[in-house]
């Protein structure tokens, strides 16, 4: 859902501005780093010790606390990170009982770019002024905001938010199919290709493909596809037209959520009518929405990814479907059958698969024999 906005689709427009550049580093692979192992960061390696102390010292005193507090810090963050994404599933439910679809995505991008720009504001920062960045951004907020998010609030009317939340991690799998067609320079590789069967078969086994996808929307759980479909090619539009942007992260995304709200703010009178009455839960599910999930979250991804990096970053991927399954079955008292969560392993496994790459070789060099090298100078 929206990490991919946040993470995958803005570090795209890094080059220039020097900031973390996501399409650069390789995501999450086959086995990712462990969250016990946190990067250094650079402010790590330019602090000096203390007088008498090291990199051992013990916890209060010298850079052995410091690091110690970073790393517990960039935790918290990563854990509230998941839990808001993971909880956006149920935010979007509660929000569809009381409100259309489209409505509840209005107000999801209306107070996430309330937030933004409020930010926008205390920085003192200014939106981009030239009229092909604002197309540009107009084309990207409907396949990364306007668009996905208004198919998976429709897809809620019919499928449980658990199934959502498995379904939009699938969009690395679309992605991945993707790039090899659009990126010449992602080419694939066995261990991804590999991962984009695994990763559909999944979807089979969620779908309950051998039952005939018996007591399955269909229809809602195409949209809820469609909507992870939409990031990938968001993405790599951006990555086409915007990459190398002087502008910063949170101006261009702060554009972009404007726009977003334009074009819903156009297109929602027209399919509903307006709500007789705002009931008070509902009305807190869709504020939680825009200003958790869409603004706030946007701010602890990019100090995660600034911290620790973009393939440490992306982790948040697969922790997104396991809370939106616990929430939804202990909040919302979904349903559960044994081939969702098995399915959703699945995909989780062809998805980290996909975001695989190849070790760089670490063979030592060949040495040269001194008495070789001598006589090849005196030659």
């Amino acid at each position: 859902m929206c990490y991919e906005v946040a993470d995958r689709i803005v570090n795209a427009m890094s080059t220039a501005t020097g900031a973390p550049n996501a399409s650069a580093v390789p995501a999450p692979s086959a086995a990712p780093a462990t969250l016990s192992t946190p990067a250094t960061t650079a402010a790590d390696a330019a602090t000096p010790a203390a007088p008498g102390t090291d990199s051992g010292t013990a916890p209060g005193t010298g850079t052995g606390f410091a690091r110690r507090s970073r790393a517990l810090g960039w935790r918290l963050r990563f854990a509230v990170l998941s839990l808001i994404w993971g909880f956006s599933f149920l935010f979007i439910k509660v929000g569809t009982q009381a409100f259309a679809p489209l409505q509840v995505t209005l107000g999801r991008v209306t107070f996430g770019a309330l937030v933004l720009m409020a930010i926008l504001l205390v920085k003192r920062e200014r939106l981009p002024r030239s009229a092909r960045t604002w197309g540009h951004l107009a084309v990207a907020a409907f396949f990364l905001n306007a668009l996905p998010f208004s198919l998976f609030a429709y897809s809620e009317l019919t499928i449980p938010s658990t199934l959502a939340g498995i379904c939009n991690a699938t969009s690395p799998l679309w992605g991945m199919a993707l790039s090899v067609v659009a990126l010449s320079e992602d080419r694939p590789t066995r261990r991804r290709v590999a991962g984009l069967g695994i990763g559909f078969l999944g979807v089979l086994t969620v779908l309950g493909a051998w039952q005939g996808f018996a007591g399955t929307d269909l229809t809602g759980t195409a949209m809820a596809l469609g909507a992870s479909l939409c990031y990938p090619i968001g993405w790599i539009y951006v990555r086409r037209t915007l990459a190398g942007s002087s502008h910063s992260h949170l101006a261009m995304s702060s554009t972009q959520m404007l726009l977003a709200t334009a074009q819903l703010a156009v297109v929602t009178p027209l399919f509903t009518t307006a709500p007789t009455s705002l009931p008070l839960v509902p009305l807190l599910a869709v504020f939680a929405l825009g200003a958790l999930g869409t603004g706030f979250a946007f701010l602890l991804q990019y100090g995660l990814v600034a911290e620790v990096g973009p393939t440490t970053a992306q982790m948040v991927t697969y922790f997104v479907p396991v809370i939106a399954t616990a929430a939804g079955v202990a909040l919302l008292g979904e349903n559960l059958s044994w081939n969702t969560p098995l399915g959703a392993l699945i995909i989780l496994a062809g998805a980290a698969l996909t975001q695989s790459r190849p070790r760089p070789s670490t063979a030592p060099r060949p040495t040269t024999d001194p008495s070789s090298a001598t006589a090849a100078q005196r030659t």
